[in-house]
């Protein structure tokens, strides 16, 4: 990312982080937040804690401008406003809430992290999926591993209770920190699958909190849907780090393809 003066950021979008031909929704999320960690804002504010995005068309891997206006900064947050758009179009715009995070733990939760076999138990993601024509590059920067239970979709037999988790790691052996969760709580494949729903999921908005700086070590990662309905279904994800915290959490709308 490229400082360009005047609150405008010069970014490559990286065709590693799609699903299919399309940019990640949650990467192109912490493109906005790295851009808004990266201005004045963030000078005194260095982490992103919440971020409201919508996505009005998708961008191309390529050039791309993030611009950064600054809305308030205060003694412990500053808020701004980000905008991704490419050959003069916007793509996507959100609210970005900084501030400072640590590593404490919760003075109280009612999230207790989801329960999934061991990691080597868990059945690893590919970036080609046998029986299908996508492939889903992001895999190889993303190592996902999700619960052999939530798998039935693959074989014709959803369960239909709307849920999919799995273990999640960054490739490079990276730990996870406030930017690459943001890719995290946006996990794939869809929790419309396991409803025996096929096909790509567009995001329409996604709004997603950042609690606290997560442990090092893998992360565990829920996504569930509350209701499906006029070609519109929610997402709500949770991601628990290595000590079973809750470091993030994720709401999105998405569009889906329903039976008719």
């Amino acid at each position: 990312m490229t400082d360009r003066g005047d609150g405008a950021f010069g970014a490559l979008l990286d065709a590693e982080w799609s699903v299919g031909t399309r940019l990640h929704g949650g990467y192109l999320l912490a493109v906005l937040a790295r851009a808004a960690c990266e201005s004045p804002a963030g000078a005194a504010h260095p982490h992103v804690t919440a971020v409201s995005a919508t996505f009005v068309e998708p961008p191309e891997p390529g050039e791309a401008v993030a611009r950064v206006d600054t809305l308030r900064v205060g003694r412990s947050l500053a808020q701004v406003r980000a905008t991704l758009a490419q050959r003069g179009r916007t793509c996507v715009e959100a609210h970005v809430t900084l501030g400072v995070l640590d590593d404490s733990d919760p003075w109280w939760s009612a999230h207790e992290p989801v329960s999934l076999p061991p990691e080597q138990d868990c059945f690893l993601a590919p970036v080609d999926p046998p029986g299908t024509d996508v492939s889903v590059p992001l895999m190889a920067v993303i190592e996902e591993r999700v619960n052999p239970e939530h798998l039935a979709f693959a074989f014709g037999a959803p369960s239909m209770r709307g849920e999919i988790a799995s273990w999640q790691r960054l490739a490079d052996g990276s730990d996870w920190d406030p930017l690459s969760l943001l890719v995290a709580l946006d996990p794939v494949p869809p929790v419309s699958f396991d409803l025996g729903l096929s096909g790509w999921v567009p995001t329409i908005q996604l709004s997603a909190y950042i609690r606290r700086l997560p442990a090092p070590g893998p992360i565990r990662v829920r996504m569930s849907a509350t209701d499906v309905g006029g070609d519109r279904m929610d997402e709500v994800a949770h991601a628990w780090d290595d000590k079973g915290r809750l470091v993030g959490q994720a709401t999105q709308l998405a569009a889906v393809r329903l039976p008719r």
